[in-house]
């Protein structure tokens, strides 16, 4: 079942999620659901937050990415089988000299700026089954991942940009909190949950 994305303004996106256990209510249906939510809304990563779960949860499927013909062959071939499913996750470095890349986040539909990271990360994470594993990744996918990983920090990649940026672009975010703004899914706006 496709769900609503959640937008900008909403407090949940500014929490710091919460740790689940393999016991957490219709995990299965849920990681489909958000897998559903995130294919629908064409996105290449999409964290629980983001549907108003504060939990330790995201996604990342880069295969989109993979078209870019700005890639080496060797970039989309990774790029195109990167999905994975990250649990409670906690990065343990990022190394290297940060980088610029235009972000954008279905949370804050037609906002892109550029924001810098670092190359390269490592995570402790635990997949869908509640394994345990211990990577590192770069370039790109360790991007997509450090973005997601905000999320569940309470960090928006709008938080990263410098103070001229942010006010250049608050007009668009007030918007976008009041519901003024438009994305080619269905979106939950702050405004809308105050009424309820």
């Amino acid at each position: 079942m496709i769900l609503p994305i959640v937008a900008y303004g909403d407090p949940v996106l500014k929490k710091k999620a919460k740790a689940i256990t393999p016991e957490y209510p219709k995990f299965k249906e849920l990681l489909e659901n958000m897998y559903e939510t995130m294919y629908g809304a064409k996105g290449v990563g999409l964290a629980a937050p983001q549907i108003g779960l504060p939990i330790r949860l995201f996604l990342v499927d880069t295969a989109p990415f993979a078209a870019d013909e700005g890639f080496t062959e060797e970039e989309q071939k990774e790029l195109g089988s990167f999905k994975k499913t990250f649990i409670n996750a906690e990065i343990l470095e990022e190394d290297g000299d940060e980088w610029a890349f235009s972000e954008g986040c279905l949370s804050i539909p037609g906002i892109n700026e550029d924001v810098f990271r670092q190359p390269k990360v490592t995570i402790r994470y635990e997949d869908e089954n509640f394994n345990e594993h211990t990577e590192t990744f770069e370039g790109l996918i360790a991007r997509v991942i450090q973005h997601e990983y905000d999320h569940i920090e309470g960090v928006l990649f709008t938080d990263k940009l410098s103070s001229l940026k942010k006010r250049l672009i608050k007009g668009k975010l007030s918007n976008i909190s009041k519901g003024k703004c438009s994305a080619d899914y269905r979106m939950r706006f702050p405004a809308m949950s105050k009424k309820r």
